[in-house]
């Protein structure tokens, strides 16, 4: 146990650990140069962390180390709990039922496109293609963060999925405004707005392209976040489907042998939509919610720098250029398909 009398003591010292480098991390991101990119400390902890851990990682006090892995196993599950502020009910309602099907088809699709691609295509282990589809049809890092608990996945995975969000992430930061200005896309402005929150990896990213076209107006820039957020809420089902998903996986290879197989249900993404309904009826103070979102932000960079601080290159070999391939054709799939599927839901909607 980590905080037994005799781990306590390093335990602590390693997480104090953990947010000094969240703290460099969190004031690295507010720089001009990298917070104009759309880049969330949430990256820049695990960028971090990935140095530290190639470099400078065998000087760390073993006793030091249950607190990196109390980081980023219970603090993360913590953080993403209380991401649900976050999020309300009247935002996803606000945005119709053209975002709810556009949010639940992109999803949906991508990440089993994802995974087959991953696995079947590339051939690349079950774990690193459901967490790289997880990334780019979900949220970006925070959902990688989330699906890591669920499959038991090991550290490295998750870095090389959220690896892959962060630069087909950032190359859609630049290609959708071009696409956009250029006509390409035979969009309005509210169509736009709901394609880039279906189809862009992170929040921050999906805030950043409307803000980058002079002139596209208020209602792109909110169609885009609250269709955005929806796909955030559904990452809850999601887990919950996958969890259900793998026990019936493990009692069907269990069948006959004898023993019970554990449901798999990850409770803090049921908390994590409680969460959002609490934040749905008011009843916390608009102050006080921002203050949760700070902490909440500072937690998941935690979680992500002890994330980072648990990857080596060496469990990187054997992968080869899969992971790349797999995440390409998410993102072509997000691009194209994304403005099919948007064009035609707001057609029949």
């Amino acid at each position: 146990m980590p905080f037994s009398k005799d781990k306590r003591k390093g335990t602590i010292a390693g997480i104090l650990f953990v947010a000094i480098f969240a703290s460099a991390a969190t004031h690295l991101a507010s720089l001009d140069a990298i917070a104009t990119l759309g880049i969330s400390p949430l990256v820049v902890g695990i960028v971090l962390g990935i140095f530290y851990a190639n470099t400078l990682r065998n000087k760390l006090p073993e006793a030091w180390s249950p607190g990196i892995v109390f980081s980023a196993k219970k603090i993360l599950r913590f953080a993403i709990v209380f991401y649900g502020f976050r999020i309300t009910f009247q935002e996803i309602a606000s945005v119709g039922i053209e975002g709810f099907m556009v949010s639940l088809i992109m999803l949906t699709s991508t990440l089993l496109l994802g995974i087959w691609a991953g696995t079947k295509l590339f051939k690349m282990d079950g774990h690193t293609s459901t967490l790289t589809a997880s990334g780019a049809s979900v949220c970006g890092a925070a959902a990688v963060l989330a699906t890591e608990p669920v499959l038991k996945a090991d550290a490295h995975k998750s870095a090389i999925a959220v690896s892959m969000v962060v630069l087909f992430g950032t190359i859609s930061m630049f290609l959708y405004p071009v696409l956009y200005t250029s006509g390409i896309l035979d969009m309005t402005a509210s169509e736009f707005g709901i394609y880039v929150g279906g189809t862009i990896h992170e929040v921050a990213q999906v805030v950043a392209v409307p803000a980058s076209i002079p002139g596209i107006g208020q209602e792109a820039a909110n169609n885009a976040v609250i269709v955005k957020m929806t796909r955030v809420m559904m990452i809850a089902p999601m887990l919950i489907i996958m969890g259900l998903f793998l026990s019936y996986q493990a009692r069907k290879a269990g069948s006959g042998v004898g023993h019970k197989v554990q449901l798999v249900i990850p409770w803090f993404a049921v908390y994590f939509v409680m969460m959002s309904g609490v934040n749905s009826i008011g009843v916390v103070p608009e102050n006080i919610v921002n203050w949760i979102n700070e902490i909440d932000t500072f937690l998941l960079t935690m979680a992500m720098t002890a994330l980072g601080m648990e990857t080596m290159f060496s469990k990187f070999k054997g992968l080869g250029l899969a992971p790349l391939y797999t995440a390409l054709t998410m993102f072509v799939w997000l691009v194209v398909g994304g403005y099919f599927i948007t064009k035609w839901v707001v057609a029949i909607f």
